[in-house]
């Protein structure tokens, strides 16, 4: 926020630049002040103005608050907020990296920043411990509303934008689903496009660690103030009063309410996380989405005929099913989240079915029930006479009306078990409702079909019965040792409590699948895995967990490659995964899909992030190698042929050391043309046994970066075990080290007096 103001002041001296600090203060300290005042104290920093204006209103509300609490906290938190500012001059990350600093990570240098650093922490550590907390809500509190200055503007700029959107073009340009779908009919066809469409598949997963730290009840406060600000441009007069005085309450209840919750959330309690999101965003906002694509693409006709846009979002979840490392999380647990999820997404399901049946007030008259919906009526009417003359009785002569209502009731039943009329599947519901929209379309009265009820069919489509999918997950070490468990003492003998834990998972699974339908739960995850066994593992597991064969659940067992081994050997486990007849057999079930996990946060713990990152794209044509050349990498490739590397450039770094020419027995080919940009330097060239030439060794220089490329070496030849070879690849570290090592940060240094006569 303060970015500009503190640049300034760290082109003063340190009085000068204390001089302006306590100046700022001392307006912030002694005037709580208008809209107007506060602005005149964010005049310096360069930020649009309607930024700016948000910005000021809450620096004021905040203020008034805290004078309100307690004005010594007032005064704390504009002193705080002031020297911060000045300490996070310039680019503070650049500066970190250099600057002196004691034993607690303070710095030591006598420039401004550190001198505003060091009064904050000496500021803070004076204060009694309840001083310091308090502050510190401040702080979280104004931090959220800062957060939500810039997500209105955000907002405000991307409305903008869409107004000025012809809607007369090919794409929508703030839909790039729009785009990439223009781009596909351009180069296969409307068929085409549409087929690959259908296939679409977006899978978000929350994740279970960390959770969401912050309190619902905070999120609420920060919710409301959000719409509050929002409706504020349009209010004047009493409206605009009341609105304030609604956000003086809303901003007071944020400071003094802890900011996360005073007890630790059970994983059952944390799935509430989801919950919260769901019904304040996904469930109504997917749809949206989705009818964005249909209204840009089908111009005219959307909301009139078929959607053209599937239910690609489903969402999954490791919250209440992950259980590597966490012992909280067991079979029992993943039951009573199962049952959470089921029970809040039917219940939403009714009340959306309820209301839209509701308003549908069609006489059938003008619009004629179809003789399917008729006959759907008649199966409402045989399964239950209560159900279906409580809706005749305030639908006659509305049988679409009628129809939706004893859907909703249906729906309630299945919350309550009532076997007798629950639906047993979310593809039940979604049936019915395709009777009804079907009914309508052909009745004439296709807006009614493909409107409301079709947001309603895509809600369906996406969250099912189930809402998000769980997603298993279990290191490949507990099933080794469960098997070696039950191997030695038998399924029903004395076995250890982890043993017994990993068979009730399945069973869990297996009885989450029957209850709750088999998308809630069918995704299983090794992590560490390092082998095929362990894949063969969890389906040996899976069978032992039950008597009977038909009660093992189908699992989609997805093998999770994390650190760098991992990903070094997964080409060869997955090879091997796919010999093993379990996994064939489940391919089959699946049209030969399968999914497999790479390169997860371990990796980078492992190896660090660029070298995780250049093992998930090893290849010469992988994508980030493409981004950092900008060309295609196009070639030519043959496997098994005779090299003989050339030394083209004797004088090269990279070259120290190295002969002539090195003899490599058996290589993969790579041959001209090679799409890339002209290297600075080519230092090696290889020549094949099959006639090919090929510039096998190259830099190029990117900024203050320098690349090498280098060709030979393939994992089904030992290229790399050569000594030659490795002496290359020493030399290239050594020359692609980095020699740009400034003491202080890159910025615009003003500069000192001229020199006169030699002297300053």
């Amino acid at each position: 926020m303060g970015g500009n103001v503190a640049e300034n002041l760290s082109n003063q001296s340190v009085p000068e630049a204390a001089a302006r600090v306590a100046a700022v203060v001392n307006r912030l300290v002694n005037r709580i002040g208008s809209n107007a005042e506060s602005r005149e104290r964010l005049a310096e920093i360069e930020i649009p103005e309607e930024l700016r204006d948000n910005l000021a209103l809450f620096l004021r509300l905040e203020r008034r608050v805290l004078s309100e609490y307690d004005p010594e906290i007032a005064d704390l938190f504009d002193k705080i907020l002031t020297a911060e500012i000045v300490a996070n001059a310039g680019n503070p990350g650049s500066r970190a990296a250099d600057e002196s600093v004691d034993e607690q990570g303070v710095p030591t240098a006598d420039e401004p920043t550190a001198v505003a650093f060091r009064e904050v922490v000496d500021l803070i550590d004076s204060l009694p411990l309840d001083k310091q907390q308090v502050i510190v809500r401040a702080f979280t509190s104004f931090f959220h509303l800062a957060n939500l200055s810039e997500e209105n503007y955000r907002v405000a700029q991307l409305r903008e934008r869409e107004a000025g959107a012809s809607t007369d073009t090919e794409v929508d340009p703030a839909n790039e689903l729009t785009v990439a779908y223009h781009q596909l009919v351009n180069e296969m066809g409307v068929e085409g496009a549409n087929e690959l469409l259908g296939k679409l598949e977006f899978h978000p997963v929350f994740t279970a660690h960390p959770t969401e730290a912050r309190r619902k009840a905070v999120e609420g406060k920060i919710r409301r103030i959000s719409n509050l600000l929002e409706e504020r441009p349009r209010l004047g007069g009493s409206d605009l009063v009341e609105n304030e005085r609604h956000m003086l309450q809303e901003i007071d209840a944020l400071v003094r309410t802890s900011p996360i919750a005073l007890k630790k959330p059970t994983p059952v309690e944390e799935a509430d996380t989801i919950i919260d999101i769901f019904d304040n965003t996904l469930f109504d906002v997917i749809p949206v989405i989705y009818r964005r694509f249909d209204d840009w693409v089908l111009g005219d006709k959307a909301g009139t005929v078929p959607p053209l846009c599937p239910a690609f979002f489903h969402p999954g979840s490791w919250i209440g099913s992950d259980r590597d490392g966490n012992p909280n999380v067991t079979a029992k647990v993943s039951r009573e989240v199962a049952a959470k999820y089921f029970t809040h997404m039917v219940l939403k399901l009714e009340d959306k079915c309820r209301r839209i049946g509701r308003n549908l007030t069609l006489e059938a008259t003008y619009s004629k029930p179809s003789a399917e919906l008729i006959n759907l009526w008649n199966h409402q009417v045989e399964m239950s006479p209560r159900y279906t003359a409580r809706a005749e009785l305030i639908s006659e002569h509305e049988p679409h009306r009628a129809v939706m209502l004893v859907m909703a009731d249906r729906l309630n039943a299945t919350v309550r078990r009532i076997t007798d009329t629950m639906y047993h599947s979310a593809d039940e519901f979604l049936d019915d409702l395709r009777v009804v929209q079907r009914s309508l379309a052909a009745a004439g009265a296709k807006r009614s079909a493909y409107g409301p009820l079709q947001d309603l069919i895509w809600q369906t489509e996406t969250f099912g019965f189930h809402m998000v999918e769980m997603e298993f997950r279990q290191h490949s070490v507990v099933h080794a040792r469960a098997l070696k468990d039950i191997h030695e003492n038998g399924i029903h003998g004395d076995l250890q409590p982890m043993t017994r834990e990993v068979l009730d998972t399945f069973r869990a699974i297996g009885s989450i699948q029957r209850r709750y339908g088999k998308k809630m739960a069918h995704r299983y995850i090794i992590s560490f895995t390092k082998s095929a066994q362990h894949v063969a593992d969890v389906f040996e597991l899976a069978h032992l967990s039950f008597a009977h064969e038909e009660d093992v659940p189908e699992l989609d067992v997805i093998p999770l490659f994390e650190q760098l081994e991992d990903l070094e050997g997964c080409v060869d486990v997955l090879d091997q995964m796919l010999t093993l007849p379990v996994v064939q057999k489940r391919l089959a079930q699946t049209n030969r899909r399968m999914e497999v996990m790479l390169g997860y946060s371990d990796s980078s713990k492992d190896a660090g992030p660029t070298t995780a990152m250049l093992a998930l794209h090893s290849a010469h044509f992988s994508k980030v190698l493409k981004k950092l050349l900008g060309t295609s990498m196009t070639l030519k490739w043959r496997h098994g042929d005779r090299e003989r590397l050339w030394c083209i450039d004797p004088t090269h770094p990279i070259a120290a050391g190295i002969p002539e020419q090195i003899e490599i027995g058996q290589e993969e080919m790579y041959g001209e043309y090679f799409d890339i940009p002209k290297p600075d330097d080519v230092v090696f060239a290889g020549w094949f046994s099959g006639g090919e030439i090929f510039r096998s060794g190259c830099t190029f220089t990117r900024g203050y970066g320098k690349i090498f490329y280098f060709q030979p070496g393939h994992e089904e030849y030992p290229v790399y075990y050569m000594p030659q070879i490795q002496k290359i690849i020493k030399n290239a570290v050594r020359y692609l080290a980095p020699v740009r090592r400034e003491k202080k940060p890159a910025d615009c240094i003003h500069a000192e007096q001229p020199y006169e006569n030699g002297e300053k």
